[in-house]
């Protein structure tokens, strides 16, 4: 029987804001004097965190950074996304919103597991009104492995069990 139904943010939830990203690390190695590469951000950034995503870029570049000043990047690019989203109309997919809601009106707990920053999926999920359709949101600025390690999902499974008592879920495929 199923409990709870888990989900990715980008790709799943929000629509084609890939460029807006690339845009956006792009902008980030250029404050840094650095040059973007063309295809450099689909080969190493796509599906990974910003964290992943700008440690690689800078270290290609044989930068080093400590791990203040890579929390600082992050945060400038995850605020400058959040201005930018503001601005636009969210892309979503066709028919998630319904979807959303039939699924938590069946009495399932629904999860956000994603590499997007927390402060992220909030502004997306409160933009859409579904934000209170969720029980539980591991975000990258939860975990330290990125996709695909499974560290995030098996983190969304505890989070589930520690909140709905009785619920016993246990990660299968990973």
């Amino acid at each position: 029987m199923i409990k709870a139904v888990l989900f990715d943010f980008r790709g799943v939830i929000i629509n084609n804001d890939e460029s807006l990203h690339e845009q956006l690390i792009a902008q980030i190695l250029i404050e840094e004097n650095l040059c973007p590469q063309p295809g450099e951000f689909q080969k190493i950034c796509l599906g990974r965190s910003d964290r992943a995503c700008l440690t690689d870029l800078l270290t290609r570049r044989g930068r080093v950074v400590s791990e203040t000043y890579l929390l600082q990047l992050v945060k400038r690019k995850s605020q400058a996304y959040q201005q930018q989203l503001e601005k636009l109309e969210l892309p979503l997919y066709p028919g998630l919103e319904d979807l959303i809601f039939q699924l938590s009106s069946r009495s399932l707990k629904l999860a956000i597991v994603s590499e997007a920053i927390r402060s992220e999926v909030e502004l997306v999920l409160n933009s859409a009104n579904m934000a209170e359709c969720f029980t539980v949101i591991v975000a990258g600025d939860d975990i330290t492995a990125s996709k695909p390690k499974p560290d995030s999902y098996i983190l969304a499974v505890e989070v589930l069990n520690q909140q709905c008592p009785g619920f016993n879920l246990q990660p299968s495929g990973v």
